[in-house]
């Protein structure tokens, strides 16, 4: 597992003073964009993963939902409007938190505070959904096992993650994966190989493993297309990016790197399906 020096701080801290930029450059999800057919537009693709997310996790009328590092709430908000679940969401994020209550009602449900650290009741869920947030748990195993904890026997776990290739060449850890942790405030970046073990470290049994990486990297390009668009458009966003004290700011460049590495296959992107015996 490629790890990096991170902190639960380090994460709220990035994507409180990374909100504007990824509100204005992605809108309210922060995750990747799903291209079925490629004539998606972006907006189209982060709600198809959502789906595909809801899909795998058998969310229907009813289904009791908790959403891992919610972000802004904008999946949590689908899955409560679209198929009906009861939906709590939790992030570590300050901005984000308040962004997701924003919208108001009691279904969803937010919590801030650090999913290590939760203090939800046995067997409360009967869906637990992680769309990117494992990647900056300090503990990924501990984390999982949270996951199963909190899940009722015959309940589903659906993780969406950004992974280590199966064998990354030393330029691409150096250039690529190990700057990638290190600007993205992730801990790490584990391979199929580590969630398989963590998994069934958890007791959890893995129904289905997809790598969906051509389907979603295409998010990276649009993302580095609007970020310089903004550049010289937008001067809040100028204004950001140049500013010294920013020290999150070096993101824009990581959305260079990212891509980088979906196409040289050091990087790709899985979802893992698993249920509790």
């Amino acid at each position: 597992m490629i790890r990096a020096t991170t902190t639960g701080e380090d994460v709220a801290t990035h994507y409180d003073e990374l909100d504007p930029l990824y509100r204005k450059l992605w809108g309210e999800h922060v995750h990747h964009g799903l291209w079925e057919t490629g004539r998606e537009s972006a907006g189209e693709a982060v709600d198809a993963l959502s789906r595909h997310v809801a899909r795998q996790a058998g969310i229907r009328a009813g289904t009791r939902v908790c959403d891992v590092g919610c972000g802004y709430g904008a999946t949590a908000r689908l899955l409560a409007e679209e198929f009906g679940a009861t939906v709590t969401g939790i992030t570590i994020s300050e901005k984000q938190y308040h962004g997701a209550r924003a919208h108001g009602g009691d279904n969803p449900a937010f919590l801030l505070g650090d999913w290590l650290a939760n203090d939800l009741p046995d067997a409360s869920f009967d869906a637990v959904i992680a769309i990117e947030s494992t990647e900056h748990l300090p503990d990924v195993a501990r984390g999982i096992a949270e996951m199963a904890r909190v899940l009722q026997p015959g309940g589903k776990l659906v993780i969406c993650a950004w992974m280590a290739g199966p064998d990354p060449e030393a330029w691409e850890l150096k250039h690529l994966l190990e700057p990638i942790c290190r600007e993205g405030r992730l801990v790490g970046m584990g391979n199929e190989h580590d969630y398989r073990r963590w998994l069934l470290q958890a007791g959890l049994h893995l129904d289905h493993t997809a790598d969906l990486s051509d389907k979603v990297r295409k998010t990276w390009p649009i993302c580095i297309r609007r970020t310089v668009a903004a550049f010289f458009r937008d001067r809040e966003m100028r204004q950001f990016l140049l500013d010294d004290h920013q020290r999150n700011r070096v993101f824009a460049v990581t959305l260079v790197r990212i891509w980088m590495a979906y196409l040289t296959g050091a990087m790709r992107y899985a979802v893992f399906t698993a249920e509790k015996p």
